[in-house]
This record gives structure tokens, C-alpha cells and sequence, in this order.
């Protein structure tokens, strides 16, 4: 009888880490390279989505389109803090603390840095219903269901040079 109760408890435990190594395979389909546009369709950045050593998702701009103004990097001049004002765009974590909801199988908590207005918004990532490569993101203010906000779609793809 003791042999039949602990192969129920091992195949219990097994379940359990094989539910729960499913669910990290799936928060983490949101790593990758993500191409942005702007409002004409255009191809205006690139994001890299990773995982932090916190569990955490984040995300940061590794190509811009036009990374110069007057031949220098593009600084993120728009930013509240004087101090991080001469800081380059391309490298800047605009997306941090997002985390992975398996029951809305969204990426939710997060925080986005818009570097054009220096204004920070709250965030959650969906991919498209129908298509993999297409993540949804919204920014928004207060809450979610409220509808201030907007939500723009990246496309995944591979790095840019």
C-alpha cells in the first residue's frame, strides 16, 4: 500500500512541475526581437524583449531608423530626470517589470518609457489572437479597463544591424 501511495505522490509532483515548466515556456515565447512603426507604417525601432534575473520581462531599443539627429546619437532629451538626459536611446530599458499571467495569458505589471514625450505609462503584452509574430502592447494610465490609453502592435523577427 505504501509503494501505491508514493508512486500517487511522485506522478502528483511530477504533474505539477511539468504544469508549471509548460507555463514558463510559454511566459517566455515573449523573448525576442520586435520590429516597431510608426503612425504612416513605417519601421521606426527595434525592441528586445528579455527575461531578467528576477523572473521579469523587459524590453529595450537596439535599432532605431533614424539613430542620429545632427550626426550624433539620438539622447533621450525628454527625460524627467535632467540627470538621464545625454543617455542614448538605442540601449534605454523602456519596458521593465512585466510579468507573466498564465489565466489571461498576458504579460502584465509592466511599466513602458515613452522616450518622445519623457512620459511613463503602466503596460500589458498580448500576442495577436491569430498570428504568434504580432504582440499588442498597451500603454495606459490608471487601469486597464478604464480605456485611456493606446495599443500598438510589434512584429517579431529577427535582430537588426
Amino acid at each position: 500500500m505504501k509503494k501505491i501511495v508514493s508512486l500517487f505522490a511522485c506522478l502528483f509532483i511530477l504533474s505539477l512541475t511539468a504544469g508549471s515548466l509548460q507555463a514558463q515556456n510559454i511566459a517566455d515565447k515573449i523573448v525576442g526581437f520586435y520590429t516597431t512603426y510608426d503612425d504612416n507604417g513605417q519601421e521606426s525601432s527595434q525592441i528586445q524583449i528579455f527575461k531578467t534575473d528576477n523572473g521579469k520581462y523587459h524590453g529595450k531599443i537596439v535599432w532605431l531608423k533614424e539613430p542620429l539627429e545632427n550626426g550624433k546619437p539620438l539622447l533621450d532629451s525628454k527625460n524627467p530626470n535632467k540627470a538621464l538626459r545625454n543617455e542614448p536611446i538605442i540601449g534605454l530599458e523602456l519596458i521593465t517589470g512585466l510579468k507573466y499571467d498564465p489565466k489571461s495569458q498576458e504579460w502584465v505589471e509592466g511599466i513602458i518609457y515613452d522616450p518622445d514625450s519623457g512620459k511613463t505609462y503602466n503596460c500589458f503584452i498580448r500576442f495577436d489572437s491569430n498570428d504568434d509574430t504580432k504582440l499588442n502592447l498597451r500603454g495606459y494610465v490608471g487601469k486597464a479597463w478604464m480605456g485611456l490609453g493606446r495599443t500598438t502592435t510589434w512584429i517579431k523577427g529577427e535582430p537588426k544591424q
